[in-house]
């Protein structure tokens, strides 16, 4: 469970929270939802993300649901530390598409006595951890890991499955490219396509050891 930090004004460092999980599993809801608690409270909050994602809306961080809140689109992480001036939360989505950069633009935020508070993918849907995903997750004081439902057997899916045909590593989608699946699930699904791809020959094309 995340319980927010309390704050200690003698102690001028911030603080980290990563939430992460696969594709439809509420990250970005959850993101907003803080966001939007810290806005009520008066704090000065800045979003960013990056500016390749334009799924929804080029300026505003938009959940699968239509939940929205503004931010600024960057091109790199290094763009984060000047437009961040003078926050109080800082709020990062889609983490996993932006450079290495991330993490160090993160913890230097922190270290100013902002709240940083990241969503993104953790795994890519090869099932590898995702881009700089592991390494804001081993920095942050706090992770919440959040679960779709998976859609053929209806247990806690954490594994984004890419029913489109594209290997590339960097495919934006929503339901027509990708499915959330759970470890069993996904295991088949993915043994399935292996089969499907394998060049298997008649018996007639195979050699004999007569002939050979």
């Amino acid at each position: 469970m995340f319980l927010e930090n309390t704050v200690n004004q003698k102690e001028q460092f911030g603080w980290i929270e990563v939430i992460s999980g696969s594709m439809f599993s509420g990250k970005t809801e959850e993101l907003i939802r803080r966001l939007k608690r810290a806005q009520f409270a008066r704090q000065k909050v800045e979003i960013f993300k990056p500016e390749v994602d334009i799924r929804y809306d080029e300026e505003k961080v938009v959940s699968h649901d239509s939940n929205e809140i503004r931010s600024t689109p960057v091109p790199a992480a290094a763009n984060i530390p000047i437009l961040a001036d003078n926050c109080d939360v800082v709020g990062i989505d889609e983490a996993q598409f932006f450079d290495d950069e991330i993490v160090k633009v993160c913890n230097d935020l922190a270290n100013r006595g902002i709240r940083v508070i990241v969503a993104g993918l953790d795994m890519d849907f090869k099932g590898n951890p995702f881009g700089p995903m592991p390494a804001l997750m081993a920095t942050a004081e706090y992770v919440t890991k959040v679960h779709a439902v998976c859609t053929r057997t209806g247990n806690l899916a954490n594994y984004s499955f890419r029913k489109a045909k594209s290997n590339d590593l960097v495919l934006l989608g929503e339901v027509d490219e990708y499915e959330p699946l759970s470890r069993a699930a996904y295991y088949k699904a993915m043994l399935r396509e292996k089969v499907s791809k394998m060049d298997v020959k008649d018996s007639e094309e195979v050699p004999s050891k007569k002939q050979a």
